[in-house]
């Protein structure tokens, strides 16, 4: 494969764009090479444009790539579920994801799409359209759920595990505060044993954005 003559999305954004805009003119983003991966589509953020409370994973899964929207997979339904239980209606929220596509291995049999983590070209390139996002939205609390969301806005040096949970102080010019805590998918990967306790960690970190959102 030749070489990606744009090793960032950054061209593919179309100046003072609003939200809708932003994610007509990502369809035709070529920043990374997943953007040629067969059978994939781009998958923009969605919700309310005006929410106080932003979430950021990591990249679309399969049930996404098709559907064409975040969180509507597996995962998808826990955080609905959690965000239930923290008292945080997600109709009043905004998600998206980190990277816009789905990366992906063929199983053995060929017949089933494998998840594989985005590297840090891929979540560099993509960058541009998370940062667009929220200079539209401009929220007052941006959850970042994993690893990659974490690094993508603060850096691979950042370490969800050490930082998870706790308010932080957002990019210089923004008004937004930062929590990190754990991607959805990491309930669902968790042993029988331990999911309930992966589980109650989860939904305290999101009722602790809860009530920083409260909060006057």
């Amino acid at each position: 494969m030749a070489p990606n003559p744009f090793p960032t999305a950054a061209p593919f954004l179309p100046p003072s764009a609003d939200i809708p805009a932003l994610a007509t003119a990502a369809k035709g983003c070529r920043g990374c090479d997943l953007a040629e991966l067969p059978g994939t589509q781009t998958v923009f953020g969605e919700g309310n444009l005006d929410a106080r409370l932003v979430f950021i994973g990591e990249q679309p899964g399969d049930v996404e790539d098709h559907r064409g929207r975040p969180f509507v997979g597996p995962a998808g339904k826990l955080l609905d579920r959690a965000l239930e239980e923290a008292g945080i209606d997600r109709a009043n929220t905004y998600v998206t994801n980190a990277v816009k596509h789905f990366k992906f291995t063929m199983s053995g049999t060929g017949k089933r799409r494998i998840h594989a983590t985005p590297d840090a070209y891929e979540i560099s390139a993509c960058k541009p359209w998370v940062v667009a996002e929220l200079n539209r939205i401009r929220p007052a609390l941006v959850v970042l759920l994993g690893a990659t969301a974490a690094q993508s806005l603060m850096g691979g040096a950042f370490r969800v595990t050490r930082m998870r949970g706790q308010l932080l102080d957002g990019p210089n010019g923004s008004n937004a505060r930062i929590m990190a805590t754990i991607h959805p998918s990491a309930v669902l990967r968790a042993d029988e044993t331990s999911r309930d306790q992966v589980y109650g960690g989860f939904v305290a970190d999101l009722r602790t954005a809860a009530a920083a959102i409260n909060s006057p």
